[in-house]
C-alpha cells in the first residue's frame, strides 16, 4: 500500500489554486499561465476543464458562496436555536473570523473588477440575494416588525465590515459590527 498522499484531480487543483490566488491577488490580476503553473496542470488540461477563465471565475465564485453560506449557517446554529441569537451570532463569528485574518468579501472583491451583466456580476447578485433571503427568513422568525428592512440592515453591515477589514483593523472593524447588529436586534427584536 502506497503511503504518498493522493492527488487531486486536475479540476479541483485547478480550482482550489484559483480561489487561493484570486481572492488574494484578484482575479485580473492572476493569469492563466499562473493558474497553470500553480497548480500544477497542463494549458490542455485547463482547457479542458475550464473552456475559459470565466468558467474558472464562475466556477470560483459558486465554490465560495458554498463555503461562505456554509459558515453563516454554522456560526448561526453554533448560537443556539433562537433566531435572534442565531442572527447576532453572524457577528460573533465575523469577529472570531477577523481574528484569523481576512481579505474582505470575495463577492465585492470581483465585482468591483467586472461590469453588471458580466458572470461574475450575475452571480454576485444571485449569491447576495441567496444570503439576505436567508438573513429575512431568521429575522421574521426572531419576530422583526419589518423582517426586509432588519435582513437589508444586517447583511449591508455584514458587507461593510468584510470591506472594511481591508483598509481598518480586522478586530475593530467586527467589534463594531457586532456592537452595532446588538444595537439593530434590541430595537427590532425586542425580547
Amino acid at each position: 500500500m502506497s503511503t504518498a498522499p493522493k492527488r487531486l484531480p486536475a479540476r479541483d487543483r485547478i480550482l482550489d489554486t484559483a480561489c487561493e490566488l484570486f481572492y488574494a491577488h484578484g482575479i485580473h490580476a492572476v493569469g492563466v499561465d499562473r493558474l497553470i503553473a500553480e497548480s500544477g496542470v497542463a494549458k490542455a488540461t485547463l482547457y479542458k476543464q475550464f473552456p475559459s477563465k470565466d468558467d474558472v471565475v464562475a466556477a470560483y465564485l459558486r465554490r465560495m458562496d458554498d463555503r461562505w453560506r456554509r459558515q453563516l449557517r454554522s456560526a448561526a446554529s453554533a448560537a443556539g436555536d433562537d433566531p435572534r441569537d442565531q442572527l447576532f451570532g453572524l457577528f460573533v463569528a465575523m469577529e472570531h473570523a477577523a481574528r484569523e485574518g481576512t481579505l474582505g468579501c470575495a463577492f465585492i472583491n470581483a465585482v468591483a473588477e467586472y461590469e453588471p451583466g458580466s458572470t461574475a456580476h450575475t452571480i454576485t447578485v444571485e449569491h447576495k440575494r441567496a444570503v439576505r433571503d436567508w438573513v429575512r427568513d431568521l429575522a421574521a422568525a426572531a419576530g422583526a416588525a419589518e423582517p426586509d428592512m432588519l435582513a437589508f440592515q444586517l447583511t449591508l453591515l455584514i458587507d461593510g465590515t468584510l470591506a472594511a477589514t481591508r483598509v481598518e483593523r480586522a478586530d475593530a472593524a467586527a467589534e463594531a459590527a457586532k456592537r452595532t447588529a446588538r444595537d439593530l436586534l434590541d430595537a427590532a427584536c425586542p425580547r
